[in-house]
């Protein structure tokens, strides 16, 4: 069993009531400390702190399930925000296709013939049936309607109308299908239903600079996994932008993986990072690993690969070794050069949100992206998405995505074709809480959550980005 101190209340912190609201930090070493010791350094956009002070009143708890305010959700913040709707590779050639779905609503995105992109509103013209009944990839040289026939171009144009004759009314210019606005970065294909919306660059803020060198765009997905989820969209994305809960809930990565002590930082209304080490000890332990049992508890694979390489020398720590047996290990799997990728990059949990459902990961070792949307009207479902990034070998072409796995509610993350044991064990223990913490939304008799100023500062930086949504007219 994992040993750890037992946490202090807030009033029995030596100097806490002193300090300035958001100025308390864990008092180990901190990320930017921890990254120094690296022998290969991390590049300037992780060398830096971007952390503001939110404020500290509790959030409603009504936010999660009242359909009213899900109903203004669905009206001023999905309807009027950039999402990703499916990566490049999901659409290599003219006339395929991706149907992307959020709450009630239906899209498809088209390759053009000119390599462009286009997106529109899934549904006919003539009686509403949408033209694609599910979501995913496809391909067609038209869209036509299952129904009736109504055909249309893969540029929009209405091209037959089964009986002509019985729809003089029917003017062709005035039936294209409604477009939605498209923009492309870093691999993906991003939609936005408003016709008012601003330009994606805009909307992504620092992201076009922090993920300069991260080459999304020459990765594939190696997995892709769905789950539903028993709980509120926000709910969902929240269990993931903390690392607060790793003391109870996840007490078997305290050894490897600093927790107390992750960095968080907020950029803008639509951005904000969490920033974890790895191959340290969490705060919490009571009798923490030296680095060479950092080593050999982390690294359980192959050791015939380093050799000595996976001995901590002098000068070293656990995670200069660790990155350097991952970047051999993953370099040959992928047939990649990562010489260039810092010790960070290779190894920490590196993870920004994009508002309002995308967690991207650029690290090499955890290199996951996810998704969150509401299923439906219902403000209690929400689909949960995994996929694994990997990046394209140096010396041949783009592998085709992986096929959508879907989990059912009460399956293991295990059950996904190359997934990780350890890695779908936390995942069961990070979606195993939401059930319990959604029904708890209602069964409370105070009215709202509590949130840490610092560790939950993205949690309070969500809801406030959807509360400026929800005021805009």
């Amino acid at each position: 069993m994992n040993k750890h101190f037992i946490p202090l209340l807030p009033d029995q912190v030596p100097g806490a009531a002193d300090r300035p609201y958001g100025e308390a930090r864990c008092p180990a070493p901190s990320m930017q400390e921890i990254i120094r010791r690296d022998a290969k350094p991390a590049p300037p956009v992780l060398a830096q702190e971007h952390y503001q002070y939110l404020g500290s009143d509790d959030l409603r708890f009504s936010r999660y399930y009242d359909p009213g305010f899900f109903a203004a959700e669905m009206d001023k913040v999905w309807a009027r925000t950039w999402q990703w709707a499916c990566r490049e590779e999901h659409i290599p050639e003219p006339g395929d296709y991706y149907v992307y779905e959020v709450g009630p609503w239906s899209f498809i995105v088209v390759r053009m013939q000119d390599g462009g992109v286009k997106g529109y509103v899934n549904a006919c013209l003539h009686r509403g049936t949408k033209l694609r009944w599910t979501e995913g990839p496809g391909s067609a040289s038209e869209l036509r309607c299952p129904y009736h026939g109504w055909t249309w171009s893969l540029e929009g144009e209405l091209k037959r109308v089964p009986c002509p004759w019985d729809f003089p009314h029917v003017r062709p210019e005035e039936f294209r299908l409604p477009e939605v606005k498209v923009g492309r970065w870093g691999g993906f294909i991003f939609l936005n239903p408003d016709p008012d919306a601003g330009s994606l660059e805009d909307y992504l803020g620092v992201l076009t600079e922090h993920f300069a060198n991260w080459d999304l765009d020459r990765r594939y997905v190696e997995l892709h996994m769905t789950k539903e989820l028993p709980c509120n969209w926000k709910t969902a994305q929240e269990a993931f932008l903390e690392s607060y809960h790793v003391l109870e809930t996840h007490p078997q990565l305290m050894y490897g993986v600093g927790d107390a002590n992750v960095q968080y930082d907020v950029y803008g209304e639509h951005v904000s990072r969490f920033y974890a080490a790895s191959g340290v000890n969490s705060p919490h332990l009571e009798e923490p690993l030296d680095e060479q049992q950092l080593v050999d508890r982390m690294m359980v694979g192959d050791r015939s690969v380093l050799g000595d390489g996976m001995t901590v020398r002098e000068g070293e720590t656990a995670r200069i070794v660790m990155a350097r047996y991952l970047r051999k290990v993953l370099g040959e799997k992928y047939r990649a050069d990562l010489s260039r990728f810092s010790d960070s990059e290779v190894i920490d949990t590196i993870e920004y949100s994009l508002f309002p459902n995308m967690t991207l990961f650029p690290g090499l070792s955890l290199p996951m992206v996810y998704r969150f949307r509401p299923i439906g009207l219902d403000p209690t479902r929400t689909l949960f998405e995994i996929l694994f990034l990997r990046p394209v070998p140096d010396d041949g072409e783009c592998p085709p995505p992986a096929e959508v796995h879907h989990v059912g509610e009460h399956e293991s993350y295990g059950v996904v074709p190359g997934m990780d044991a350890d890695l779908a064990h936390v995942y069961d223990q990070d979606t195993g809480n939401l059930r319990a913490q959604q029904q708890g939304f209602r069964a409370s008799r105070k009215r709202g959550e509590t949130l840490g100023n610092y560790q939950e500062i993205r949690i309070r930086h969500l809801n406030q980005t959807v509360d400026k949504y929800l005021a805009r007219p």
